[in-house]
């Protein structure tokens, strides 16, 4: 069916010289490459972009001499955020070393001013952004976004109709001369540019605040800083509010509660969660709603994570992100370190965390698909059997906790 679309819509568009083309298929006249599988999806996302209206020298221009880039699969089999023990992945990122060069580097931009009274974002969140997206633009990678996407698109079904999108992104991209197809170049996920902009965020949000026209978010940090700054605005930064202050809990108290209510300080306060270091809250923090947060499990440091800290998430939906942004944003801004010590932890294999889900999904709670990755719905499903047991439900899946599920497995609870 896309061989004949494509066939009906390119003749009609002048792509033939003569009926001798009629066996061409949009993957001979890109000159593209790969397996069978990679070729037909070419095909046929090439007759549907053809069929929506896009001329075939934009798909050519954007879609040429493509192949499936085999790194891509391996990267997004292997994300920190998922598989490191957050203790680790926290602490490798909010070091000494890179709360000094922070502060260097956020005192460098002269447009900083300008950029948090634009959008609102503190200076320190930004700076500690783009240290984790690119080292400071030394580290934005080489790789084909183009290609990266298409090898998303073709060969993972669960993310095939975001990279899709993200293709018809770099479409209008190019279409539009925002930037050229050969600038298309960042990480394998599609991440473009010193603060790591996906195409659609890259035509929605990018500024510029460097004064040279549009947008150049590989080369002007001013422009890619104000451009992360639209982006958080845009996601919901709220001006004035923390993204997450340290609380000590009373003895016995139940933390069941963690990424549970959303409820003011004083509220939590109320249960036992005070503030770690005794301040007064803020008027602003006062009227705002915090989520508690336990990411190492009852032994480690507890967190109130306010709306800035999901907004964080909009550049990676995950907790140990968020925290290795908002601490390192915290040191560079001049505050201290955690007061609660963040416990060792043992990490745990890939194949330790997939049985652990087959476990809770085998005994009734519903982690989601059994990927390794220990998001919210495995947290979630623990805590419920945690629960049920009567034990600390902190939702930390520790390796005696993986134990344990698996032993209830084979017992039957």
């Amino acid at each position: 069916m896309h061989r004949r679309l494509f066939l009906t819509l390119a003749a009609a568009s002048g792509v033939f010289a003569s009926s001798a083309a009629a066996d061409v298929q949009p993957s001979d006249m890109l000159g593209a490459a790969g397996d069978s599988s990679f070729l037909e999806w070419l095909n046929g996302f090439y007759a549907r972009e053809l069929t929506s209206g896009w001329s075939t020298t934009v798909l050519a221009a954007v879609l040429s001499g493509l192949a499936p880039d085999p790194r891509v699969l391996s990267s997004n089999a292997g994300q920190p955020e998922f598989a490191t023990p957050i203790s680790v992945y926290v602490e490798n990122r909010v070091t000494a070393g890179a709360v000094a060069v922070g502060r260097r580097k956020r005192d460098g931009v002269a447009q900083f001013g300008a950029i948090q009274a634009a959008y609102g974002v503190p200076s320190e969140v930004l700076t500690s952004i783009w240290s984790m997206e690119s080292g400071y633009g030394a580290n934005q990678g080489d790789m084909d976004v183009v290609r990266c996407l298409a090898t998303l698109a073709a060969e993972d079904p669960r993310r095939r109709a975001w990279a899709e999108t993200e293709l018809e992104a770099c479409l209008k991209i190019v279409a539009s001369n925002a930037a050229g197809r050969a600038a298309l170049r960042g990480s394998w996920a599609g991440a473009m540019g010193q603060t790591q902009l996906i195409p659609s965020m890259f035509l929605s949000t990018a500024v510029s605040a460097s004064g040279h026209g549009k947008p150049d978010i590989w080369n002007s940090s001013a422009d890619a800083l104000a451009s992360a700054a639209n982006l958080l605005m845009k996601a919901g930064w709220r001006r004035g509010e923390s993204w997450a202050v340290e609380v000590m809990l009373a003895p016995r108290f139940d933390v069941g509660q963690s990424e549970g209510p959303k409820q003011s300080p004083a509220w939590w306060a109320d249960k036992g969660a005070r503030r770690a270091d005794g301040r007064a809250w803020s008027a602003a923090d006062q009227a705002s709603q915090a989520v508690l947060l336990l990411p190492a499990g009852a032994d480690g440091p507890a967190l109130l994570a306010f709306p800035n800290n999901f907004t964080i998430r909009t550049y990676n939906n995950s907790i140990a992100y968020a925290l290795a942004v908002g601490l390192l944003a915290d040191r560079i801004g001049g505050a201290g370190p955690l007061l609660t010590p963040w416990p060792k932890e043992t990490p745990l294999s890939l194949e330790d965390r997939m049985e652990a889900q087959a476990a809770l999904a085998k005994l009734g709670y519903n982690p989601g698909p059994p990927d390794g990755q220990i998001g919210l719905g495995t947290r979630q499903a623990l805590r419920a059997w945690q629960k049920a047991r009567g034990q600390p439900a902190d939702g930390y899946l520790s390796p005696q906790m993986a134990a344990r599920l698996k032993a209830a497995q084979k017992s039957g609870g």
